[in-house]
């Protein structure tokens, strides 16, 4: 049961109650008591809204910053993790396989801005030994959402 509620939130977490009553085929308090279970669990985190910020009028920049960090001792990398994402552009910090160690995803209003986050304050860091900085420069799909699709060309083609 909760598989299924999780499954249908996950795309669509506007979801009324009792729509997702019908579509699994519970009764609406079952649901509701579901969700409240989940949500005090911690299994649902919360509710988001996705936004292309590229069909507003809002500035806003968009940065995957690899770090390679000097893990603490009986901690690994738990403790600079939670300092790194106590920044309030921090938007996500993932532990990572590969040549970097965390994978820090943040939001600025300018490259410049982003740049001086990452200069100032993430390589300053005591335990932070390199960043490799990847500015998004335009997103295509994002949590299972397609943001830029094809536009159709309606107009006749003219074959004489």
């Amino acid at each position: 049961m909760r598989e299924k509620i999780l499954s249908v939130i996950e795309q669509n977490a506007r979801i009324d109650i009792k729509e997702l009553a019908v579509i699994l085929g519970m009764e609406e308090i079952d649901v509701a008591n579901e969700l409240k279970a989940m949500e005090e669990e911690g299994v649902i985190c919360g509710y988001h809204t996705m936004i292309d910020w590229d069909k507003t009028s809002i500035d806003k920049v968009s940065a995957l910053i690899e770090v390679r960090v000097t893990p603490q001792r009986g901690q690994g990398f738990d403790t600079i993790a939670e300092r790194i994402y106590q920044y309030p552009e921090v938007n996500a910090v993932y532990l990572i396989s590969g040549g970097f160690d965390l994978l820090v995803s943040i939001e600025g209003k300018s490259l410049k801005e982003v740049s001086l986050f990452v200069s100032d304050k993430l390589s300053t860091l005591e335990t932070v030994l390199s960043t490799g900085t990847h500015f998004i420069l335009k997103k295509y799909k994002d949590h299972g959402i397609v943001l830029s699709k094809k536009k159709i060309d309606e107009r006749e083609s003219y074959m004489p």
